[in-house]
Formats: structure tokens, C-alpha cells, sequence
């Protein structure tokens, strides 16, 4: 008779269990959706051209993570009022974590990724391709002169290495017209190559994508070169030397 007892109540149990979490879930998503709205008529009444791409959850109530179209990341108030910039970070085990450089990864990777590399200078890996670096760089610099001497070693271990333009400066960088002519070359390759061994090539002009590379390494946030990015959207702030990028690939 208890056993029979106790099964009922078990039942009864788990049913208001499952009800209450049911409730706490619409609850969560009903405050998510209201909390949505308040953010987005907030930022456009702060400027209009504070477009809003997501708005999330954080672990700490009341604020929500909100990924900009820009693919900046801000963490705002429920009520659309208050904005705090900077990184979300979290006490763990190891230490501190960057919940916010996760975010950003996640966005360099979707956007690096729909980028066509037919419009990329691509040295590619020899044998199996083992993982993807983009680099947006400036053919007078000397770090990434410095850099490209060692993309063939990155190939031979199977890291395909895909140059985007950054002239510093842009259209009115003096080597904005240089970086042209290399992406207007027939072998686009050989072009870099000799620019970067300061070597003059075949004044070009064609329909190319350097301004557009430029204007999309300036959304990334690059402001120097070489900027680098693994295939995970990981950024790598300036020169670092073959060995110490393979390490950082897992190679």
C-alpha cells in the first residue's frame, strides 16, 4: 500500500516538476521577447543606424548579450536604457574566460568564411589542407613581408594561407595601387611574392576587391598588419612566427 502511495505521489511529483519548468521556460522566453523589444526601440532611438542582429541571454540576470549587425558585441539593460561595453568574462576553474571573445570568434568565423576565396591571393597547403589562415595584409610592411617568407612552410604542414587587402590607409595608402595590380595580375601569386620581396611588377587595373577587403577588415576591428585569423575566427594580433602559429592550429 505505501509503495502504491509513494508511486502516486512520485507521479504527481514529476508532472508538477515538469509543468513548473514548462512554466519557467515560457516565463524565460516571454521575458526574452519583451526585453528584445525594449533593446532594439531603445538603440534606434539612440541613433538609427544602430542596427541589432541578435539579443540573447547572459548568465546574469537582467542583461542581455546583443550582437550588432556591425558585429560589434554590447551587453544592455532589459529595459532598453542602460549599455555596457567591454568583455563579459567569467571566474572558472582555469581562470578567467572570455564569454564575449567566444561571441566575437563565432562572427569572424561566419563572416570569413562567406567570403569567396576567388577573391583572395590563396598559397595553398601541400597534400591535405589542415586548417585555414586568412591574413589581411599591406605589401610595404615590413612584418608582413617578414611573414610571407614563411608561408611556405605553413603549406608544407597543410595550412592553407588566404591574403586579404589591407593597405594602411586605404584608397589613399601608397600601396593601395600596388595591392591592385597585384589582384589585376595573371598570376596573382607571383605578384604578391615580388612586391613583397620589393620588387616592381605591371602597373594593373582591373575590377578587384581591395577596397572592399579593406573596408571589411576595418569592420573586424583590423587596424594593423598582419592581422590573422584561424579558421575558427581566433584572432591573432600581429607577427607571430610559423612555429608558434602551427602550435596555436593544433599542427
Amino acid at each position: 500500500m505505501r509503495k502504491g502511495l509513494w508511486g502516486r505521489f512520485g507521479v504527481v511529483l514529476c508532472l508538477t516538476l515538469m509543468v513548473s519548468g514548462f512554466a519557467r521556460a515560457a516565463e524565460s522566453k516571454d521575458a526574452l521577447k519583451n526585453a528584445e523589444t525594449a533593446i532594439r526601440s531603445g538603440l534606434l532611438k539612440l541613433n538609427d543606424k544602430l542596427l541589432v542582429d541578435t539579443v540573447s541571454d547572459t548568465p546574469i540576470n537582467g542583461v542581455y548579450q546583443v550582437v550588432m549587425k556591425s558585429g560589434e558585441v554590447l551587453y544592455v539593460s532589459a529595459d532598453g536604457q542602460y549599455v555596457f561595453g567591454g568583455d563579459l568574462l567569467k571566474i572558472g576553474k582555469n581562470g578567467l574566460e572570455n564569454l564575449t571573445e567566444k561571441i566575437r570568434s563565432e562572427q569572424v568565423r561566419k563572416t570569413l568564411a562567406a567570403q569567396d576565396p576567388k577573391d583572395m591571393i590563396v598559397f595553398p597547403a601541400q597534400g591535405e589542407r589542415k586548417s585555414v589562415m586568412y591574413v589581411f595584409t599591406d605589401v610595404d610592411c615590413g612584418y608582413c613581408r617578414k611573414l610571407h617568407q614563411e608561408v611556405p612552410q605553413l603549406n608544407s604542414k597543410g595550412v592553407e594561407v588566404r591574403y586579404l587587402a589591407f593597405p594602411r590607409g586605404g584608397e589613399n595608402a601608397p600601396a593601395y595601387s600596388r595591392m591592385v595590380s597585384a589582384w589585376c595580375a595573371k598570376d596573382r601569386k607571383q605578384a604578391m611574392t615580388n612586391l613583397k620581396s620589393g620588387q616592381p611588377i605591371e602597373t594593373l587595373t582591373c575590377d578587384n576587391p581591395v577596397l572592399d577587403q579593406y573596408r571589411l577588415g576595418a569592420s573586424l576591428g583590423v587596424r594593423g598588419t598582419p592581422a590573422l585569423y584561424l579558421e575558427d575566427g581566433r584572432s591573432i594580433p600581429g607577427y607571430q612566427p610559423a612555429d608558434a602559429l602551427l602550435k596555436l592550429m593544433g599542427i
